[in-house]
């Protein structure tokens, strides 16, 4: 199913076949490849040529380090195709989706190379005579990227684009989910670094392993900031350990995102917002739309007009023309039921979280994207389960709207559907939604590469992506630079 096209996209046949570690796709259960699994010393010898790379690579000027990404995104538009149709393979994601994570790759590298001409510092005025000081920015060191299987190459591009044009050295541990597609951008990443000419040898790595790979590159004190995005479990186990040995990390965790839907709203365009918010990437994504906050007037309705909705969803392979694709595996799917089966005990009423295609696709777990109304936010409710289940509950004041959309561990995406402007304005406000994104008549997923990603709370605080992002991968130094004859102190004080 994948030979030919990792070996189109340049990936060596030694790297997924007589592995023993065998690679599914989820349109069928089957195995598609089988790679093998990296240790604590592979992991480490590549820390030591990272690191040497790191110390050629940050005396590169910035602009030139540019460059490189720019011929990194000549090369994902030329192979665009056949990466995002690898992503649907492995990920199990509607070609629409797949091809649209290259374009995030495709986009970060144009917001990268820009910013590579952009590293400002500041100039500070000094209360002292003859003196002036000034901001300047650093690279970092070693960024450890830990990604996840749902986005399976654009976090990775997120991170690396920034993390070279800022100086650093980047090594990637991917899902063991999803090694294919790390392989191959690792692949096309080198065709960018052959056109370049002059990189150091180890500037981006890839690791392909497990827990005991990843703690080892979590645990290494060279490894000046780890990027991990994941679950909120993952996060507590990462993020102390990074902290313990005074490293930086930027966590992307749990998401249980909220929509409020407003009397007012344009339902056309909620119910097409829902839509895609919650059953796109079969729910699989950190942003998807988890929890339905609609005023108790218009429910009935817009309950009536999704499950409509959802009853037209054509469900089964991504690659043809459907548009909901499988649950990464048995697992997901385990878990999507019993969170079902939770939300009845708690009171809620269920539509639809069947298992679909069982007979033609007897090892892939594909569903029926499922609705839950529940009579209050529960404990079901309040955690994340990541499947295409969307809660729907009721309310009568704004207020308690907001509560309800605060109300969880998490904090990544929110929105609201109003026509209304205090509301839209009141939910952006310092006391509205507690979310790192809060977006108006529009879904909560689907976010551009222009604004810095990530969320509160239990998702984890760090940001990823655009606007000032890139100084997560930089250290800060304050100079200051007596150019007089004399030698004044700070805060006016005579030493004699």
């Amino acid at each position: 199913m994948v030979d030919g096209l990792l070996k189109n996209l340049g990936v060596c046949a030694t790297a997924f076949t007589g592995g023993h570690h065998p690679v599914h796709t989820p349109i069928d259960g089957s195995a598609i490849a089988s790679v093998t699994l990296e240790g604590k010393a592979q992991v480490l010898a590549k820390i030591e040529a990272a690191d040497k790379a790191f110390q050629a690579w940050r005396n590169v000027p910035a602009p030139r380090r540019g460059e490189l990404i720019r011929l990194f995104g000549e090369v994902l538009r030329e192979h665009k195709a056949q990466l995002g149709e690898l992503v649907s393979i492995e990920a199990g994601k509607i070609t629409q989706e797949g091809l649209g994570e290259v374009q995030e790759m495709i986009d970060i590298c144009d917001f990268a190379v820009g910013l590579s001409r952009q590293l400002y510092g500041l100039t500070i005025a000094s209360e002292r005579p003859g003196h002036h000081m000034r901001e300047t920015w650093h690279p970092l060191g070693l960024v450890g990227v830990i990604s996840a299987f749902n986005f399976p190459v654009a976090v990775w591009a997120w991170n690396t684009t920034l993390a070279l044009v800022c100086g650093n050295a980047v090594l990637w541990k991917p899902s063991e989910k999803t090694p294919l597609t790390a392989l191959a951008c690792q692949a096309l990443f080198e065709k960018a670094l052959a056109k370049f000419a002059d990189a150091p040898e180890g500037l981006s790595q890839l690791i392909i392993g497990d827990r005991d790979a990843g703690e080892a590159l979590v645990d290494d004190p060279r490894v000046a900031l780890i990027s991990a995005t994941g679950s909120t479990r993952m996060g507590r186990e990462v993020g102390p350990r990074v902290a313990a040995r005074f490293g930086r990390s930027i966590l992307e965790l749990g998401g249980n995102n909220a929509m409020i839907l407003a009397p007012s709203a344009d339902l056309d365009l909620a119910v097409r917002g829902i839509l895609f918010s919650a059953v796109g990437t079969a729910g699989q994504r950190c942003t998807t739309l988890r929890r339905l906050i609609v005023h108790r007037s218009v429910k009935d309705e817009v309950v009536a007009r999704v499950k409509a909705a959802y009853a037209k969803v054509r469900i089964g392979d991504p690659r043809q023309d459907n548009l909901v694709g499988p649950l990464i595996d048995k697992q997901s799917f385990d878990a999507m039921q019993d969170a079902l089966a939770r939300a009845r005990d708690e009171g809620g009423s269920v539509f639809g979280g069947e298992r679909q295609l069982q007979e033609q696709y007897p090892n892939a777990y594909y569903v029926t994207p499922a609705i839950a109304e529940m009579p209050a936010q529960s404990d079901v409710v309040r955690h994340e389960t990541f499947a295409p289940i969307l809660y729907v509950l009721a309310y009568d004041e704004f207020e308690e709207a907001l509560r309800l959309n605060n109300e969880v561990p998490q904090g990544l995406s929110s929105c609201i559907f109003t026509t209304d402007l205090r509301e839209a304005e009141r939910f952006q406000s310092a006391a509205g939604s507690d979310c790192g994104i809060a977006n108006v008549n529009i879904g909560t997923s689907g976010a551009e590469i222009g604004g810095a990603f990530g969320g509160e709370k239990e998702t984890g605080g760090g940001r990823e992506s655009g606007s000032d992002s890139w100084k997560a991968y930089m250290r800060r130094q304050t100079n200051t630079v007596n150019y007089s004859r004399e030698l004044p102190l700070a805060q006016g004080i005579v030493f004699d």
